[in-house]
Formats: C-alpha cells, structure tokens, sequence
C-alpha cells in the first residue's frame, strides 16, 4: 500500500572495495579519500542533512570501520585540539559527529546496489526514504535533493535525479525514457534501461546517485532476479515501479538536474573534483591556483 508521508532517512550505500584506487583503497575505503581536505563520504551525508533528513543509514562492508570513527565522537583528539587552544580545529572535528543519527548495516556480499538498498529494510520500514551513492555528491548548496523529496511529498511513488549526458556516455548509467509533466523540471518516468548501448538508450536522460524511494520498492527489490553482472540492480526494480498502479506505490517520476556534480568514482575524476575544490576555495586558491598556473605553462 502507498504512503505519502515525508521522507526523513537517507540510506547511502559505501560497501564497495574501491579496486579503482588500488594500493590506497587497500586499507581505507575509498569513501574516506579527502576531496582537499574532507572525506567524499562526509559531503554525501551533509548533502543529505542540508535537504532536511537527520537519520542516516550507511550500508558499509568488511574493512569499512574508518567510516563509522569518522562519524564518532573522538575524544583523545578533542582533548589535545583543546589544550593546544585550536578551536577551529575543535570545531571541524566535531561537525562530523554532531552532523546528523548515522547508523550501519553491512552488506554481507556484493551483489548489487539493489541489494544494498534492500538491507535498508529493517531500518527504513514503511516509509519513503533517501538513497544517495557514497562516491559522487552534488555542489554543496544545490537544491536537487530537496526539490526531489518536495515532487515526493506531492506526487507520491518513487523519484530519480536525470541529467543529459553525450550519447557515447549513456552506457555507463541507467537511461530513462520519459514524459513531459505539468512542470518543467520533472517529467514522468515510464521505461529505464541499465548501462545500455547507445543504439538501445530509450533517451540520454541518466540516473545520477539520487533517489528517493516508495518503501514499496523493497518488496520488488526482494522478487528482482539478478540482471546485469549478477547483481541486483535497483534500476530494474524502479523499472517494475514505473509500471505499477499508484496506489500500490509505483509511479516513477524524475527530476531534471542542471547543477554541478562531483564524481569520485574514478581516478580522472576524483582528480578533477579535488582540482575544482581547489581552485574555489578562498584557503587555498591564492596559493593554489598560481602554482596551478605556472606548472600548466611549464608543461608547455
């Protein structure tokens, strides 16, 4: 049965071994990698606190442990910020674990994101939820999040963040066709495709790390066949729900984004995010940015 209660958990997957950023990744998860100077990891959780969701779940895996210190009080190290006199220091410190309720659940084998959102179960109950991806979040301040859970609390049934890519990208995402609405930033969802090929992609609409789920899409999610890489993909799940009456929870609706997102999933990209931080960040431009320069010069 349809709830159209607002959402207040978010659910982010981080079990991943990262083996894209191996030897780092080998004991730290790559959702601890600093962007400048703060976990990935963290700017996905205050993304999400920012849209007005104060109970956060992290499906974590084996080796993840660095994670939840993060998120814990650390009081041998408060103790020596605070005789040292570093209050700024104090206080960043403290963000991390004053940010929000986090709670973890691990999931036991890596069998897809859709498993991993089904191991939210327990803890999200029947309610609609957040998911947001560990390893990309948008520019801190954006409103994708919020305005996914307001066409929620409105519309019912689930919502996915689409942004357009080059159709040589579709590929690497779930492609969505789509709908015109009564709104110009949200359109109707009625097919999705996982990582398809170009010549196959109903539209070059893709589904970033954003959603916000009906808790009906756990009992799909435990009746979804392994598909593609023998994994449960939550992609096929909202595919079903798209599909479905209403009032059973289904609806499919997607929110179209014209921000900045940070990927941090690859190499390449992990390095351009750092750089962009970088270059925007009043700590660190005037001495970065200079140096930036004149070794791009020097490399002719």
């Amino acid at each position: 049965m349809a709830t159209t209660a607002g959402a207040r958990k978010a659910v982010i997957p981080a079990a991943g071994m990262g083996t894209r950023f191996l030897p780092a990744t080998k004991a730290i998860p790559k959702e601890m990698l600093p962007v400048v100077d703060k976990p990935t990891i963290q700017y996905v959780v205050e993304e999400a606190v920012a849209a007005g969701l104060d109970d956060i779940l992290l499906i974590t895996s084996h080796g993840k442990r660095a994670i939840e210190d993060h998120f814990d009080s650390a009081h041998e190290l408060e103790e020596v910020l605070q005789a040292k006199g570093d209050a700024a220091g104090l206080e960043l410190i403290r963000k991390s674990s004053e940010l929000a309720a986090v709670h973890y659940t691990r999931q036991g084998a890596p069998k897809g994101l859709g498993h991993a959102v089904l191991c939210a179960a327990q803890h999200v109950g029947n309610e609609p939820f957040a998911v947001l991806l560990g390893d990309d979040f948008t520019e801190p301040g954006d409103p994708l999040l919020r305005r996914m859970l307001q066409v929620r609390e409105r519309s019912g049934g689930s919502v996915v963040g689409l942004m357009e890519v080059g159709m040589d990208q579709v590929s690497l995402y779930g492609a969505a066709a789509i709908e015109p609405t009564d709104s110009d930033d949200v359109v109707r969802v009625t097919d999705l495709v996982e990582k398809p090929v170009p010549e196959d992609a109903p539209s070059n609409q893709v589904i970033i790390g954003r959603y916000v789920c009906d808790p009906a899409v756990f009992g799909v999610l435990r009746n979804t066949p392994p598909g593609r890489g023998g994994e449960i993909q939550l992609t096929d799940a909202l595919k079903t729900l798209a599909q479905m009456p209403a009032a059973d929870g289904g609806g499919v609706r997607g929110v179209l984004f014209h921000g900045r997102r940070f990927d941090t999933g690859n190499r390449a990209d992990y390095l351009r995010t750092i750089v962009q931080f970088a270059c925007e960040r009043p700590d660190v431009a005037d001495e970065f940015v200079p140096w930036l320069r004149k070794y791009l010069d020097n490399l002719g």
